[in-house]
């Protein structure tokens, strides 16, 4: 236990140091040396802004095996604070997600399961379909992937309800694209109540952008140092700004 709670520091130091590559290698170095199992057990102890740190920053086509170990309820608890890096391209939240859900051992349903179970999870995948709006509302209304009018009656919850009962228009092997299709098809068709509740949250996300796009914009780029995010370079495997204690408490 020992030697692992002086991994678990050494991790958090490299994150908080932005060595986001440096933090992952040394967590795969110990399921090298130790196996699967030790990693699982440091996994469980690290806060989930940790997790998040080095997880977002792999995806399908560079994986890691922290994503590949990790538990619903452990990505669960990463996916409802990324938020906080105020991503606007959201491209990490949609790659990490792609690359867990869809790995060869993991059943969809239960890691989408696990995040619509938290505070925050309905607006995390809505994050996550933010620019397919149109595709997902016209897949909502009809079961097809076409793009919905902007000017179109939106059905009410109920009649969403009622929808997502019906026979499929479009078979999952069909989207099979492990990809936003289809865990959209998985929602609608696995989770009505989840994907009902997401939608909901993406179109109330799109009306308020619409109604103060330029001071929303403003306020996602200018982030202060106010006790909600650090920030720094983003790209891949360089430092990315980390959420506070208190940050993560609040959106769990």
């Amino acid at each position: 236990m020992t030697n692992h709670l002086a991994l678990i520091e050494k991790t958090q130091s490299l994150i908080a140091a932005g060595d986001i590559v440096g933090a992952e290698a040394a967590l795969v170095g110990l399921a090298d040396d130790e196996g699967d199992a030790a990693l699982m057990v440091v996994l469980e102890q690290l806060p989930p802004k940790d997790v998040l740190a080095v997880i977002r920053e792999y995806d399908n086509s560079k994986a890691s095996v922290v994503s590949l170990l990790l538990t619903p309820a452990q990505f669960a608890r990463a996916v409802v604070i990324e938020k906080l890096y105020k991503d606007l391209t959201r491209t990490h939240l949609r790659g990490m997600v792609n690359a867990v859900i869809f790995r060869e051992d993991a059943d969809p349903v239960e890691f989408l399961t696990a995040i619509g179970d938290l505070e925050g999870g309905s607006e995390a995948l809505a994050d996550y379909f933010s620019d397919q709006w149109s595709r997902v509302e016209g897949f909502a209304r009809s079961g097809s992937f076409d793009p919905a009018d902007e000017y179109g009656k939106m059905l009410s919850q109920s009649a969403l309800l009622a929808s997502a009962y019906e026979r499929p228009r479009v078979q999952q092997e069909e989207i099979a694209d492990q990809d936003w299709m289809q865990l959209a098809w998985l929602l609608r068709y696995e989770l009505p109540d989840l994907f009902i509740e997401m939608l909901m949250v993406l179109r109330a996300k799109g009306s308020a952008h619409k109604a103060v796009p330029d001071e929303e914009d403003e306020n996602e780029d200018d982030v202060q140092d106010d006790g909600k995010v650090e920030t720094s370079d983003t790209d891949r495997g360089k430092a990315t700004p980390t959420a506070r204690e208190s940050d993560e408490e609040s959106a769990i």
